[in-house]
């Protein structure tokens, strides 16, 4: 049986590569993951590890050296039909602001539409959110906010998620698990709506560990939202 997820072919956002962050500790744990992430459709992955000043210091070289890494153990594993690529999940914090201002490289994806895909607190709203955006555009890159769903500080101001895209020209990229609560029953309700108003650009499993797969499988492909979401025009299948 065919999975409902393998119409997506792609996974734009997940944390598989070893030792980067509080996803994949060790290359075993990363070719599990992988193998789950196979059983359920997908066909590429593009993992982003966190990128946080205060806490998670990868840098595109480290990034790359991982990626090589797990690439070579999932051939020596004949996993030969997953394409592997890299990128990051930028926190916005002091050090990105840096990195821009310096023009030093930001991972991307999607080749020559340099996705970018960045995430913020999820408690206290950004003050230089806008000025990040322009900034980001300003440097040739296309912004994407991860899980949007998830900000606290949204909540109860789903016009403000609305005007990000609508009026900043920020894509926006859903957890798929969010759909199943697993997150919080308002993240669920924000994502529906995100569906419901065709606000969604990517998805992605945001995979740390095997209750995020496991989760996959058992509840959110089963879910009406889900099946309504899969009928979005989403960029995923054009990575």
């Amino acid at each position: 049986m065919i999975s409902p997820l393998a119409s997506l072919r792609v996974d734009m956002h997940s944390h598989l590569l070893p030792g980067l962050d509080d996803g994949a500790e060790t290359v075993a744990d990363s070719l599990n993951l992988l193998r789950e992430l196979r059983s359920l459709g997908f066909r590429k992955l593009i993992m982003t590890p966190h990128v946080m000043g205060d806490f998670y210091k990868n840098t595109p070289e480290g990034i790359r050296a991982a990626l090589l890494e797990l690439q070579a153990a999932a051939i020596a594993e004949g996993l030969t039909d997953m394409a592997l690529e890299c990128a990051a999940e930028y926190y916005l914090d002091e050090w990105l602001g840096q990195r821009l201002a310096e023009g030093s490289e930001l991972l991307s994806f999607g080749g020559e539409k340099r996705y970018v895909l960045f995430e913020t607190s999820y408690m206290n709203e950004p003050f230089n959110l806008q000025a990040t955006i322009f900034e980001l555009k300003a440097a040739g890159y296309q912004p994407v906010l991860a899980h949007p769903e998830r900000y606290t500080y949204y909540y109860g101001r789903f016009a403000e998620i609305r005007k990000l895209r609508q009026e900043y020209g920020v894509l926006l990229q859903l957890n798929l698990n969010s759909l199943a609560g697993y997150y919080s029953p308002t993240a669920r309700h924000v994502a529906e709506q995100l569906i419901d108003e065709g606000l969604v650009d990517f998805v992605g499993t945001d995979t740390h560990h095997l209750r995020h797969t496991t989760a996959l499988a058992k509840k959110t492909v089963n879910l009406a939202h889900f099946r309504k979401l899969l009928h979005l025009p989403l960029l995923n299948d054009t990575l």
